[in-house]
């Protein structure tokens, strides 16, 4: 059984034609997305690397990967999401490939390809996180790098990230959290662990949406990085 959540699907899907409204509800990824490619870049050199973004969305990252010299492959299941992607790349004369898959699958066709792998804000949003982590694990050859971004699931998190963001402030469209399903920092360096992969680092992410403000920090009680090698 497929690794997707049919309710997220859909969520994304509705949401695929505001990917790159600087201003619109993906206002907070495009404010965190210079610190997820900084925290990338400055632990690998991603020039003419083999780099694989799981979960790529409308193309945030992937698109700054590709920029800073990557040989980039995106991959996503909401199909309006990756006809954004490849429109707004072709638009910016990058070269990214794009495709409608699972990591899961792709470690099947695939495995050892990717000198790098990164999975940012994914996690929460599909059934067996575990699985996702055990894919990008066999997905990266040995030696190379995997990174994710997640939210932790603590009371801090629910009530800034949830309450506030889409109760309150109305920054994040209704229902994109579900507390229950954050990923504590200890849980994802289990499923690390599990998948073959060894941990070097944990950062926080401090966010503050008026401003635009986004910069890593000691504290983890919400947004966190993580890298860990094959």
């Amino acid at each position: 059984m497929d690794n997707i959540d049919a309710g997220e699907i859909a969520r994304f899907s509705a949401m695929a034609d505001i990917w790159w409204d600087r201003y619109g509800e993906f206002k907070a990824l495009h404010d965190i997305n210079p610190v997820r490619l900084g925290y990338v870049c400055d632990r690998v050199d991603v020039n003419g690397k083999q780099l694989l973004d799981v979960g790529c969305g409308g193309g945030l990252l992937s698109e700054g990967l590709a920029a800073a010299g990557g040989l980039v492959t995106g991959i996503d299941m909401v199909g309006a999401s990756l006809a954004v992607a490849r429109a707004h790349t072709r638009a910016g004369g990058l070269q990214i490939d794009y495709r409608q898959t699972t990591a899961e699958k792709l470690a099947e066709e695939a495995p050892g390809r990717y000198d790098v792998v990164v999975c940012m804000e994914l996690l929460e949003h599909v059934p067996r996180p575990a699985s996702i982590l055990n894919a990008c694990g066999r997905l990266v050859k040995a030696g190379g790098d995997v990174f994710f971004a997640t939210v932790n699931r603590t009371w801090l998190s629910w009530l800034l990230v949830i309450v506030a963001a889409e109760h309150v402030m109305g920054i994040v469209r209704k229902g994109t959290h579900t507390y229950g399903k954050l990923v504590r920092p200890e849980e994802l360096k289990q499923w690390g662990r599990a998948a073959g992969l060894h941990f070097e680092n944990l950062s926080g992410l401090r966010y503050i949406p008026f401003g635009g403000y986004a910069a890593l920090c000691r504290s983890t009680k919400m947004n966190y990085l993580m890298h860990f090698k094959k």
